[in-house]
């Protein structure tokens, strides 16, 4: 008896092994991923500019220049926050905001991802008026930001990517790293505050897009079905997090296996399984740090793990 609908994912362009570069950019649902990479001992940069929710705020972070002071502004807090990122860049100084952010753009641009997943929520974003016309909201919207920062409504316009808008946002990062495979995925977050509808309705536009790009570079971009295996695998509400928004926990676990099976080789599934009982050993906690047995215990720990390290020959 068949209780459960398999979503099939296509056979991607080329695996993920043990030495890739992997870059996770975009929703929080980039984190959740990038972040079980990490804790699988594998290496992976995630979400440097922190969350960002569509394609042409991610490609804004990439293209803008970070030196420019437009893109900053002062709290009355006096903390400093950049219109392009979430709040993980504030600083107490607007030089301090800028080397966050050019940090930032650094660390991606030098980790040179050979396997670059975008993770996209919505089509909405957010955009600043002239200056001068914030007030009225007469002008043209000049800056795409990637965070309002809990400033007044007032001052930004909302807006909708068309399909082929977000094409275009997406065609053009895909630009910025021709020699990298591209995974493309959506983000199966619910967005209550547009309504349940309206936010199908942004998804079916990311989806479109999605579509026509890999059409486009059917060479480059692939495809990773997180959304659909949230939907259908997991259709229960016992999926969801508390806020019934959410994936779960047990649902991202789920999800990063689904992405394990098929898009890493078989090497990388090895090295897995050899790492999991150091991964367990590095998550426990002792009551006691400090203890003869907890030192013991973490020397062990290391010591495996630079023999796992030698075995497959993977620099620490």
């Amino acid at each position: 008896m068949k209780l459960q609908t398999t979503i099939e994912i296509t056979q991607p362009n080329r695996l993920i092994g043990i030495r890739s570069r992997v870059a996770f950019i975009g929703s929080c649902f980039a984190a959740y991923i990038g972040t079980r990479m990490r804790q699988s001992g594998l290496p992976a940069l995630v979400n440097p500019f922190g969350v960002l929710y569509n394609p042409l705020s991610i490609l804004q972070v990439m293209m803008q220049n970070p030196m420019q002071e437009h893109l900053y502004f002062e709290d009355n807090d006096h903390r400093w926050h950049c219109w392009l990122t979430d709040s993980s860049k504030n600083a107490s100084s607007l030089e301090a905001c800028q080397a966050g952010v050019l940090s930032a753009r650094g660390r991606l641009f030098e980790w040179n991802p050979d396997t670059l997943v975008l993770t996209l929520g919505t089509n909405r974003y957010y955009a600043r008026p002239n200056p001068a016309d914030i007030k009225g909201l007469k002008g043209e919207a000049t800056l795409v930001v990637g965070n309002c920062h809990k400033q007044p409504q007032a001052e930004f316009v909302e807006k909708e990517l068309s399909v082929a808008e977000a094409v275009e946002a997406l065609d053009s990062v895909c630009r910025l790293f021709p020699k990298a495979q591209i995974i493309l995925t959506v983000s199966p977050y619910r967005y209550a505050k547009y309504g349940f509808h309206e936010s199908r309705l942004s998804k079916a536009v990311l989806l479109l897009a999605v579509d026509e790009v890999i059409r486009k570079r059917p060479e480059q971009v692939c495809y990773f079905p997180a959304y659909e295996i949230q939907l259908d695998e997991l259709r229960d509400y016992r999926f969801y997090a508390p806020d019934m928004l959410h994936p779960s926990e047990q649902a991202i676990d789920y999800i990063w296996e689904r992405f394990v099976e098929r898009w890493l080789d078989s090497e990388t599934h090895r090295y897995l399984m050899d790492y999991e009982p150091i991964r367990r050993a590095l998550q426990h906690r002792p009551e006691d740090p400090d203890s003869p047995a907890s030192i013991r215990f973490r020397e062990k720990t290391q010591e495996q793990l630079n023999l796992l390290l030698a075995k497959y020959n993977i620099e620490p």
